[in-house]
């Protein structure tokens, strides 16, 4: 598989397991002490890690730092739209559309014409 893919599918492995995290004890344990939510948000992140950082070497291969960081700012968005309204049962509104929208432009000028490491 080419290093981009690779890149990419490790990418939105790593922001389920981080959005997982970051937001999953919101729903499933409110009751909870907020210790508790933090250390097991904590061990779930040892999996957003465990894979953001063959991500970055291997996306570093073939991009730049630059690129690397906006292209996982759009899959994080990407994948917490989702979570958000799957998970959380979040209302979706027309905000998320033109959000997305910055987000792929700016996905856009970092790609244009950047040279490859």
């Amino acid at each position: 598989m080419r290093a981009e893919w690779t890149t990419v599918l490790l990418l939105a492995a790593t922001n389920v397991f981080m959005t997982i995290a970051w937001y999953g004890h919101l729903r499933n344990m409110r009751d909870k002490p907020c210790f508790v939510a933090a250390l097991v948000s904590w061990g779930i992140a040892l999996f957003e890690c465990l894979l953001q950082v063959p991500a970055n070497r291997i996306g570093n291969r073939v991009m730049s730092v630059p690129q690397l960081k906006i292209l996982q700012e759009a899959i994080t968005l990407t994948v917490f739209v989702a979570f958000a309204i799957l998970f959380l049962k979040e209302r979706m509104r027309l905000d998320f559309l033109w959000a997305a929208m910055c987000v792929m432009g700016a996905v856009y000028f970092v790609f244009r014409g950047a040279a490859r490491p």
